[in-house]
């Protein structure tokens, strides 16, 4: 039986990727029926250079409306697809047959399954401590998380990543969709969702984009604040498992990368970056001990604090 696929992508100052995303998506061996673009403040979006097919919908909505989760939601209920695909803008497919292997992921026979995510390959141009990241995160062998694996996996069995991940819509639905608001981490919340009710994550490694970023030191120090955040306002999933374990885990296997690669010269950067997010990190966790005029200073999303009346 023949099903209908839909995308939603959000959108903020998009730039080449974005177009070259959606072009891949339009070549897919299983096609894409509508591709919907939640787009954040319509100044920084030129829909002449972006609607490149007719199944390609722009809505724009202000930085003040944008949520990691709401936003995503926003799309979901406008979709009609039995299977939402959500991609960042900057994620580009490897080949045409992403959308094909990600369905795959829910006929795995084992376990009902919530979400399919994919592999993310760092891009051209990335720092090599980077490309260990995805490699660290996103292995070559597929796998279907379920509670079974809590006690062995920790805290990345609910790993799941919104950068390019597919949802049963049905499933979606039963069990509330995402929290209302969330400052980071919505897949994350959602996939724990998922395993607690009994289903299963799949990550695909053969459905492959190309996704990485060269963050300066301030941008990872902000954003593991807000994952900081996220987590010290789920303390019912993230307080029941490590998390900080698998960062010193991925800070010194990353050396051990640049070492065993002949990029010692990386190594320094790497340290000074990893205790920008470390501190990042705590300040988030500990978020309700600070003033809200520095977590206004240290937070990626000010508007998230604004309108949610946060520590106000």
């Amino acid at each position: 039986m023949a099903v209908n696929v839909d995308a939603v992508i959000p959108a903020y100052k998009p730039g080449e990727d974005l177009l070259d995303l959606l072009e891949k998506l339009q070549k897919q061996t299983v096609p894409v029926n509508r591709i919907i673009i939640i787009n954040t403040e319509r100044e920084f979006f030129d829909e002449k250079l972006y609607k490149i097919a007719s199944n390609i919908e722009v809505v724009h909505i202000t930085r003040q409306e944008f949520d990691h989760a709401g936003t995503r939601d926003m799309g979901m209920r406008m979709s009609t697809g039995d299977y939402v695909l959500f991609m960042t803008m900057d994620a580009v497919p490897r080949d045409e047959k992403l959308v094909e292997r990600l369905l795959s992921g829910f006929d795995s026979g084992e376990i009902p399954v919530a979400v399919s995510y994919a592999r993310q390959l760092p891009k051209r141009g990335c720092r090599m401590a980077e490309k260990f990241t995805r490699e660290f995160n996103y292995p070559e062998k597929s796998v279907i998380k379920t509670s079974a694996d809590i006690e062995n996996l920790g805290i990345k069995t609910f790993f799941c990543s919104d950068v390019c991940a597919m949802y049963d819509r049905k499933i979606y639905e039963r069990l509330g969709g995402f929290v209302p608001r969330a400052i980071f981490n919505e897949d994350m919340i959602y996939a724990a969702k998922a395993i607690d009710a009994g289903y299963g994550i799949m990550y695909c490694a053969d459905a492959e984009v190309y996704h990485s970023h060269n963050y300066t030191c301030m941008e990872q120090f902000r954003r593991n604040f807000d994952i900081g955040v996220s987590q010290a306002e789920h303390p019912e999933i993230f307080d029941r498992v490590s998390c900080e374990s698998e960062g010193v885990k991925l800070v010194f296997k990353t050396a051990g990368y640049l070492l065993k690669h002949g990029h010692w010269y990386e190594v320094p950067h790497m340290v000074v970056t990893s205790a920008f997010k470390y501190i990042g990190y705590k300040k988030g966790r500990n978020f309700k001990k600070i003033s809200l005029k520095k977590c206004l200073k240290y937070t990626s999303n000010a508007e998230y604090w604004i309108e949610s009346g946060i520590k106000m």
